[in-house]
């Protein structure tokens, strides 16, 4: 290769195939990394709506009847927090239909009932993390391994040269190069991605599981003061 045309597409087309191999492995590894980026950043974004909605409805003084009515019917566009507030509530009413009066028991009930859904919730809200975490701790020493397989062919090269320069030796290592640059254009976008993301569910987790305990509070304070509660209104919390 001409020492002066050292374009990136020049030194990518003239590496050697284990490092073309490479590379072409790792772009394909950033468009995925990229596509989850998007699909999480909008998944994120839509768990936030839909909570923050039934949350402002949960607060407006709407009976725990009539939102569990609600979300029933609505189960395949609830949200999350929606999703958790019915799986209490439908273990609640069970037990009153078993004719279990404890309080205790039906307290306990529904919230083991809330704090499973909540699991199953967050293993959703979660996916796709460790795919970008893997491509942000993985895809520089791939495109290191790159480089190094690729500065190994430069040097076999060079072997049978009775005079080598830098003219001679400069293309070579920089298609090398190439792979740790896109290894790492792979890299960065995922770690910062994650740790974005990382940060808004741990937000997320800790909005739900608040509240688990109000809702829990609200039963408690229901089960104290009648036989069988059938809604709250504003002005009881």
């Amino acid at each position: 290769m001409n020492s002066q045309d050292m374009s990136i597409i020049t030194l990518v087309l003239h590496a050697s195939w284990v490092v073309q191999l490479v590379m072409l492995l790792l772009l394909g590894v950033s468009v995925a990394s990229w596509a989850a980026i998007f699909r999480k950043l909008f998944s994120l974004k839509r768990v936030k709506a839909l909570n923050e909605d039934f949350e402002r409805e949960f607060w407006s003084g709407t009976s725990l009847n009539d939102l569990y009515a609600s979300a029933a019917q609505n189960a395949k566009q609830a949200g999350p927090m929606e999703r958790i507030f019915a799986s209490g509530m439908r273990e609640y009413q069970k037990l009153r239909e078993r004719r279990i009066v404890d309080p205790g028991t039906l307290l306990d009930g529904a919230r083991r009932a809330m704090r499973a859904s909540f699991q199953r919730e967050m293993d959703v809200v979660e996916s796709s993390l460790s795919f970008l975490a893997s491509v942000g701790s993985v895809s520089p020493y791939v495109g290191l391994f790159g480089t190094v397989w690729g500065i190994m062919h430069a040097f076999t090269g060079f072997a049978g040269m009775e005079q080598v320069t830098l003219a001679t030796v400069a293309p070579g290592i920089a298609e090398a190069l190439v792979a740790t640059a896109i290894g790492l254009f792979a890299a960065i976008p995922a770690v910062i991605a994650y740790n974005r993301f990382a940060r808004d569910i741990d937000r997320v987790a800790t909005h739900q599981e608040t509240f688990i305990e109000e809702f829990s509070n609200i039963l408690q304070r229901n089960l104290g003061a009648q036989p069988a509660p059938a809604g709250h209104t504003a002005s009881g919390h």
